[in-house]
């Protein structure tokens, strides 16, 4: 999806609506029963694709969110390599 198409997507929407992040996996590789998990987006970030469908890099934009915890470690180590 192109930032030009979720955009497009939100205006259609509630502005004070809050947005999450719906990740839905098989609850195992075997069923066809589903999980989804939940979780708030707490952060943006543009990530460089060196190596995209097309083979050459790309800019996709990440929406961060998952357990507290997990995410401040992932923005400690993104930082950390920005240093």
């Amino acid at each position: 999806m192109r930032v030009s198409e979720l955009i497009d997507i939100l205006r259609d929407h509630p502005a004070d609506a809050e947005v999450e992040l719906a990740i839905v996996a098989p609850v195992t590789t075997d069923a066809d029963d589903i999980t989804v998990d939940r979780y708030g987006i707490d952060g943006v970030l543009p990530w460089v694709d060196e190596d995209d469908d097309e083979g050459e890099a790309g800019v996709a934009i990440w929406l961060i969110g998952g357990e507290d915890a997990d995410v401040d470690t992932f923005i400690d180590a993104i930082e950390q390599a920005d240093d």
